[in-house]
This record gives structure tokens, C-alpha cells and sequence, in this order.
């Protein structure tokens, strides 16, 4: 009788806690829902729904008499252009704020159907909590943003297709609408050979028939139109922006980015796509006859997306559909495949990857990679995989007794022996860096009050005698060799060691990389606090005192923008220094985990030098190390309240033999027996 109570009261329990999850995921949604729909509102009518004028405008395709397509800026097909003229017109007449709720609605039906059609094996729990995730993500996502900014209908079609596979009965209302959606856009028209090779023919028969139908009507109503779009445009094709703009995410606009034209050009995009849409179809009718017909539908939009002629940034909702596939035998893979579509469906290509060179064929496709990815690469687990639902579990470690009772503080943080997924940890910390930066820009503060900060953190280093920073700048600038060596250590090491710590870490000691990482991060998220509170304008920045700016050269300080850096990053952003923080961070850490005295010795000088060429140089003040030195604190100390100490307790089942023996090895692990 007593386990029966218990068992009801922990159902209780867990039904309470769902409930309140489930809550706050739509109260979050209903933030995102009304964030995006009062950006749109808020603007100006003449600038708000800038793809809408091409309607709604005074050349637009409701004022002008003649062809759609004179002014080039319609890109929809002509029976596009026949049935959306209706909503254009009440658009025109409600400023677009009908047009804008539209788009809301259709969001929502969206993400509600998308999570009405995952796979069977989804737990009824998880489906509950599916679909404020799902509206949230699409809210999120650059297609749908640039379909409530710009008015476009892009979402019509994947919705069309979605009802048509999950929400109506009977095959022929099922092709009927995704005809339309074809009629829309053909290559929605794709999805008639996944329908056919996975038994339902009378609803391909359908789509091919509806689209067959409604682009005759077009083409008999507006023939001059329909000759234009489908003859001397090829489907759209060189219609809108360039195709060869980042805009065209198809194979057909990477190949001209990357040079090609010509026969060549289109004789290799001819290829590719018949390549893709062979293996691309081909998996997606695996996937759906194993039961996943969402992700089915995913890779098929993919491969729609990727053989398109244009296939605009707003027409790849398909790629964040293919977010519901899962990847990896392992748990902890589990989310790199998640995260990296979330990721390159937020996020625009500059903050996924670094500004070089050699990346940006990369950094200018990754919408096209990773549609090309889903649909004819990525190594989607089926239903009757035993790791579908079951993948290998990831093996924590106990911590060691704290000496307070309340740490970890948070006990469902728990600290993993394995090393981190490799692809994952790159992505995410690239990712931060890049908020972090952004971020660190944007709190500017002013220059007014970064200079009044300035004379505040002079006055304070007077009273405590430190006030060297003019002194030592002067000294240095005398001394040709030590200005060259700072100026040199000032732009050479400040992310160089922290980035081979990290990764000799990662190698050797995974656990370690955890902890000091987490160190880290939060000494990072804690600078930007200072930056944004407390605007400080360096000694280099402040007229009348002096200073030589060694690294930058001469700074013109009549002008508030000081130059080209001040497009580069924040000047103002001195207290505290993230110089002289990460270096001290490089050298506690190495100073814990070094096995010889040398190292220990080697890596205080990181901090020593650093400190030396910040004030040097007259890029901070000396109190601006103190401040680097806190966040660092700091930061060990929140890993060491949410995590707890270092040390592990380390269960000889839990890594394997290769790994037991430098478990055991290592003189910071405490085995399971002594816990």
C-alpha cells in the first residue's frame, strides 16, 4: 500500500513538473510570437514588409499595368501572382498588420503539425512539449524572420505540404494540396516521387495533376506572363536578386559564386542535382517507410532547396525540419546534430565561422551545406536501431565532498569523464565568442562617460600609489627593443595559449577540459557585465595626459570615433581586462595541473608579461588587471559552487581500461573505493 502512495505521489510529481515545463516552453513562445510581430508593427509603414511593396507598392504588381515580372522583382510563379493578389490588396489596405498576424498564425499551425508528425517512439510527453519548441525554433529561425520583415509567403508551401502528408485523410485531398504547394513553388513538386515510392500513388497522381492544372490556368490567364516565368526565365530562375548573390542558397548560385558559368556551369549543376535528387530521395524514402515520414519530408525539402535555380533565404524552412532526425549511437552526440541546424538557421554565416579567407566558400553556403548534408550525408538512425531510443549513456563522475554542504549547488550538473563531441565544442565556443563580441561592441556607453570613469580610476590609483602607467609607457617608447617585445606579446599570445591550453587539455585530460573551460566562460560573461556597467576609456583614449598609443600608432582624439578600430571593437571596454584575465587564467590552470616545477615557473610569466605590455603599451590601467583578476576569480568560483572541486571521485566501470590506468595515474582522482 506505502509503494503504491509513493508511486502515485512521485506521478504527481512528475505530471506537476511537465506542466510547469510545458508552460514556460509556450510562455516563451508567446514572447518570440509577440517580439517578432511588434518589430514588424513598430517600423514605419514605408518600411515595414519591404518584399510586399513589390505588391503593394507604387511600381508594384497591383498598380502597374503589364507583365509581373517587368520590374523583376516578383519571383513567385504566375499562378502565384493570380491568387495572392486578393491578400496583397487587404494587405495594402490594413498597412500590412493583417499580413503580419497571417504570417503568425501560419507560424503556429506550423510548428503545431510539425510536432503532431514526429515518430511514433516519441514518448506522449515529449510530443506535449513539442510544440512550443518547434514554434519557438521556427520563430527563431532566419526564414520565418524574413518573412515577417520582408512579407514574403514563403511559409505557404511547407505548410501546404505538411497538412497534405499529416493532418488531412484520404490520398487525394493529400496531392491536392500539395499540388498547390507545387503550383507555388515547383520544387514542392519533388514530394510526388516520395509519395509514389512509399505507396501512395493516388496522392502523387494528385500533386502531379493539381500542379498540372493550376499552372495551365495560369499560363491561360496570364500567358505572356507565363512564358516569361517558365521559358525565358527557366521556373524563376534570374529573377529577383542576382542569382550568384549569398541571397541564392542552390546549388546553381554556388557554383557561379565560385566562378563558373556558361555551359560549364549549368552542365555541372545539371549533374549535381541529379545526383542529389537520386540519393536524396532515395533516403528520404527509406526514412519514411521506417516509420520517420517527417524527416522524410525534411530531406525531400532539402533536396527541393539545393537542385532549386534560386532558392531564397526565406524558402529554407525545409533544413530546420530536419532537425527531428537523430544522429549518433552515443548520448553525448546526441545534440551535435541538433544544435548545428539550429545554429545555421539563426545565426548568420560571419558569427558561425571565422573571418578568413579559406572559410568563406564555407561561411558564404552554410545554409546549402547543410541542406545538402540532411538530405544526402548525414547518417540518420532508423526506428529499428537499438540506439534510437537507447543510445550508449554518458558516464559522469562523483564529485568530491565540497566543504559546504550546498556545493555543487546545482546537482543535475554533473561533470562527464568523456571528452565533449569535438565538431559541438568548436561550434559553441566560436559561437560565444562571437556573442561575446557583438555584445562587447555594443556597450559603448559613451565617451563622456568613459572618460569621467577614466579620471575616477586615475584618482583611485593616486591614493593607492599605483599610478605607474605614464610612467612605464614613457619608459618603454625610450627603449626600442622593449616596446617591440610588448607591442609584439601585447597582439601575439592573447589567444594563442589560452587556445592550446584548451586543447592540450581536451586531448590529455577531457574532465579537466570541463573545469577549467567552464572557468572560462564564466570570467568571459562576467567582463562583459563590466564593459557594459562600467564604460572606461584606456590611457591611450585620454586627451591631455600623454599617453602613446605604441601598438595602434597616434590616435585622433578630436574625433569621438578614434579611427578604423573603433569599427572593430568596443574602445571603451578597458575594466576589466580580458588581456590580463585569460593570461592569469592560463596560468592557474597550469599552475594546478602542470606535473613539473618548470611548467608551474614557465607559465607564471604568461601573467607577468601581459601585465607588463597592457600598461606599456597604454592600452589599460593598472587597476584594469585587478579587475581581470576578480572576473577570474570569479569564474573559478562559480564552477566550483555549481560543480564542485575538481578532483573526481572516478568508478573503474565508468571509463575504460586504457583510460583506468590514467585514472588511476593521475594524483588529483580519488578511486570510488576511498568515497
Amino acid at each position: 500500500m506505502a509503494n503504491a502512495e509513493h508511486s502515485v505521489r512521485g506521478s504527481a510529481t512528475t505530471d506537476t513538473r511537465m506542466g510547469a515545463a510545458r508552460a514556460a516552453l509556450w510562455i516563451v513562445a508567446a514572447v518570440l510570437a509577440v517580439r517578432q510581430t511588434a518589430a514588424v508593427l513598430r517600423q514605419p509603414p514605408g518600411e515595414r514588409l519591404t518584399d510586399l511593396e513589390t505588391w503593394i507598392g507604387d511600381n508594384g504588381v497591383l498598380h502597374v499595368t503589364g507583365s509581373l515580372y517587368d520590374a523583376d522583382r516578383f519571383t513567385g510563379t504566375p499562378f502565384a501572382g493570380l491568387v495572392l493578389k486578393p491578400l496583397a490588396r487587404s494587405a495594402e489596405q490594413s498597412l500590412g498588420v493583417a499580413w503580419t498576424f497571417g504570417t503568425l498564425l501560419l507560424v503556429v499551425l506550423l510548428g503545431l503539425v510539425a510536432a503532431r508528425a514526429l515518430p511514433i517512439p516519441v514518448s506522449r510527453r515529449s510530443t506535449l512539449l513539442a510544440a512550443p519548441v518547434a514554434i519557438s525554433l521556427l520563430m527563431l529561425s532566419l526564414p520565418v524572420r524574413n518573412s515577417f520583415h520582408l512579407g514574403q509567403t514563403s511559409i505557404i508551401p511547407v505548410l501546404l505540404v505538411l497538412l497534405g502528408c499529416f493532418a488531412v485523410r484520404g490520398e487525394r485531398p493529400s496531392g491536392i494540396l500539395i499540388g498547390i504547394g507545387a503550383a507555388l513553388q515547383p520544387t514542392v513538386l519533388l514530394f510526388a516521387p516520395l509519395l509514389w515510392l512509399t505507396g501512395r500513388r493516388s496522392a502523387a497522381v494528385a500533386a502531379g495533376g493539381t500542379f498540372a492544372g493550376l499552372s495551365a490556368l495560369a499560363w491561360a490567364a496570364l500567358p505572356s506572363d507565363s512564358w516569361t516565368y517558365w521559358v525565358h526565365h527557366v521556373a524563376g530562375a534570374g529573377l529577383g536578386a542576382r542569382p550568384d548573390s549569398l541571397a541564392n542558397q542552390s546549388l546553381h548560385g554556388a557554383l557561379l559564386r565560385l566562378g563558373l558559368e556558361g555551359p560549364l556551369e549549368i552542365t555541372l549543376y545539371l549533374v549535381l542535382a541529379a545526383a542529389v535528387c537520386f540519393v536524396g530521395l532515395r533516403r528520404a524514402v527509406r526514412y519514411a517507410r521506417d516509420g520517420q515520414l517527417l524527416l522524410g519530408v525534411a530531406l525531400t525539402g532539402c533536396v527541393a532547396v539545393a537542385v532549386s535555380p534560386t532558392a531564397w533565404q526565406h524558402q529554407l524552412l525545409w533544413v530546420l525540419l530536419a532537425v527531428v532526425g537523430r544522429v549518433g549511437k552515443r548520448a553525448s552526440d546526441r545534440m551535435l546534430w541538433p544544435v548545428l541546424v539550429v545554429l545555421v538557421m539563426t545565426l548568420p554565416g560571419k558569427m558561425l565561422l571565422p573571418n578568413m579567407a579559406v572559410l568563406h566558400p564555407v561561411r558564404d553556403n552554410a545554409l546549402l551545406i547543410a541542406a545538402l548534408a540532411a538530405a544526402c550525408a548525414v547518417p540518420f538512425l532508423p526506428l529499428t536501431s537499438p540506439y534510437f531510443r537507447r543510445p550508449v549513456p554518458t558516464e559522469y563522475a562523483e564529485p568530491v565532498a565540497a566543504r559546504w554542504a550546498r556545493v555543487p549547488l546545482l546537482p543535475f550538473w554533473r561533470r562527464v569523464l568523456s571528452r565533449p563531441n569535438l565538431l559541438l565544442e568548436l561550434l559553441v565556443i566560436r559561437v560565444g565568442y562571437s556573442v561575446y563580441s557583438h555584445i562587447r561592441a555594443a556597450a559603448t556607453g559613451g565617451v563622456t562617460a568613459a572618460e569621467e570613469h577614466a579620471r575616477q580610476i586615475v584618482s583611485a590609483e593616486k591614493a593607492l600609489g599605483i599610478d605607474i602607467e605614464h610612467w612605464v609607457n614613457q619608459a618603454v617608447i625610450k627603449t626600442e627593443w622593449a616596446e617591440a617585445f610588448f607591442n609584439f606579446y601585447y597582439t601575439s599570445f592573447h589567444f594563442v595559449i589560452p587556445l592550446s591550453i584548451l586543447g592540450i587539455l581536451y586531448v590529455r585530460r577531457p574532465s579537466d577540459y570541463r573545469w577549467a573551460r567552464s572557468s572560462l566562460a564564466f570570467a568571459t560573461l562576467l567582463a562583459l557585465l563590466g564593459f557594459w556597467l562600467y564604460p572606461l576609456a584606456p590611457p591611450r583614449l585620454m586627451p591631455g595626459m600623454g599617453f602613446i598609443d605604441t601598438v595602434h600608432g597616434p590616435q585622433d582624439l578630436a574625433n569621438p570615433d578614434y579611427g578604423a578600430m573603433t569599427a572593430v571593437t568596443n574602445q571603451y571596454a578597458a575594466m576589466p581586462s580580458l588581456h590580463f584575465g585569460w593570461s592569469l587564467w592560463c596560468g592557474l590552470v597550469v599552475l594546478v595541473l602542470a606535473p613539473k616545477l618548470w611548467m608551474k615557473l614557465l607559465a607564471l610569466l604568461h601573467p607577468l608579461f601581459t601585465v607588463c605590455a597592457i600598461v606599456a603599451t597604454a592600452n589599460h590601467w593598472v587597476l584594469d588587471a585587478a579587475g581581470g583578476a576578480a572576473v577570474v576569480g570569479a569564474g573559478f568560483g562559480l564552477t566550483y559552487l555549481l560543480a564542485g572541486r575538481r578532483q573526481l571521485q572516478v568508478p573503474a566501470h565508468a571509463v575504460p581500461a586504457a583510460r583506468a590506468v590514467e585514472a588511476a595515474d593521475r594524483t588529483d582522482a580519488v578511486p570510488a573505493s576511498r568515497a
